[in-house]
C-alpha cells in the first residue's frame, strides 16, 4: 500500500475538468483515484509513471454495485479516503417538449443518482479516515436554468439540493459537503455547443470562458478549507 498523505477520488477524471483536477491534486501531494467509464486510454495515459500515487478505476457511477467495487479497490490500495469530487456528468440538450424519457433518465442517472451512489458508498470510508470533504460539480444552469437544457438544468439544480441536505446530515461526522459552479469551459462537453458558449460569453462580466486549469487549482485551494460546508461556490463571472 503506497504511503500517502491524503486520497482524493475524482469521478469522470480522465477528460475535461476531471483531467485538470487529477493533475492539480497530484501536484498538491494527494493520491488520486481516477474514475472513468469510456476513456480508458486517456485514464491510463494520465496515470502513467504516477502509479504509486494514482489508481485508475473503471466504474459507471450510475450503477451502485460498480461504485461499491470502486470504493473497495480504493480502500484496498490506499487504505483511506479524504475527498470525493463528483465531477462525472453528461448532457443531452433538447427542448423540453422534445426531450425523450430515455434522455431524461440517462441525465439523472449520471448527474444526480451517480452522486447519490458516490456519497452513500464513500461516507463510511471517509468517516474511518476521520472526516473529509465531498465536492459536487454543479452548474450555472442548475441555478438559472437554460433553454434547451431542461433536463441538465434540473439535474444540476437537484444536485444543489442534495449538497445542502448532505451537508446537514454529515457535519456531525466532520464531513464537509459543498457544490462548485465552475463556469463555462471549452472542454469536450462545452466545445460541442457553440451557441451555449456564445451565450455564456455574452452573459459574463468577463468575456473569456473559464480556464479549466485555473478552475481546478481553485477547487484544490477550496478543498483545504475545513470550516465551510453546505455552500454553493461560483467560480464564474456570470451573476447568479
Amino acid at each position: 500500500m503506497p504511503n500517502v498523505r491524503k486520497v482524493a477520488l475524482i469521478t469522470g477524471a480522465a477528460r475535461g475538468l476531471g483531467r485538470h483536477l487529477t493533475d492539480s491534486f497530484l501536484a498538491e501531494g494527494y493520491a488520486v483515484v481516477v474514475n472513468y467509464l469510456h476513456a480508458e486510454v486517456s485514464a491510463k495515459e494520465l496515470i502513467k509513471n504516477r502509479e504509486p500515487s494514482a489508481l485508475a478505476v473503471k466504474a459507471d457511477v450510475g450503477d451502485a454495485e460498480q461504485v461499491r467495487e470502486m470504493l473497495r479497490q480504493t480502500n484496498d490500495y490506499f487504505g483511506r479516503l479524504d475527498l470525493i469530487i463528483n465531477n462525472a456528468g453528461i448532457t443531452k440538450d433538447n427542448l423540453l417538449l422534445r426531450q425523450t424519457e430515455e434522455e431524461w433518465d440517462a441525465l439523472f442517472r449520471t448527474n444526480l443518482t451517480g452522486c447519490f451512489h458516490m456519497i452513500r458508498e464513500a461516507v463510511p470510508l471517509i468517516i474511518e479516515t476521520g472526516g473529509g470533504h465531498i465536492m459536487n460539480i454543479s452548474s450555472y444552469a442548475g441555478v438559472k436554468g437554460k433553454s434547451g437544457q431542461a433536463a441538465y438544468s434540473a439535474s444540476k439544480a437537484a444536485l444543489i439540493g442534495l449538497t445542502v441536505s448532505a451537508a446537514r446530515e454529515l457535519a456531525e461526522h466532520n464531513i464537509r459537503v459543498n457544490a462548485v459552479l465552475p463556469g463555462y469551459m471549452l472542454t469536450d462537453m462545452g466545445a460541442r455547443s457553440p451557441k451555449a458558449a456564445a451565450q455564456a460569453k455574452e452573459e459574463g462580466l468577463f468575456p473569456a470562458p473559464s480556464d479549466p486549469a485555473r478552475i481546478a487549482q481553485s477547487i484544490v485551494d477550496f478543498a483545504k478549507l475545513d470550516y465551510i460546508t453546505g455552500q454553493i461556490i461560483s467560480l464564474d463571472s456570470r451573476l447568479l
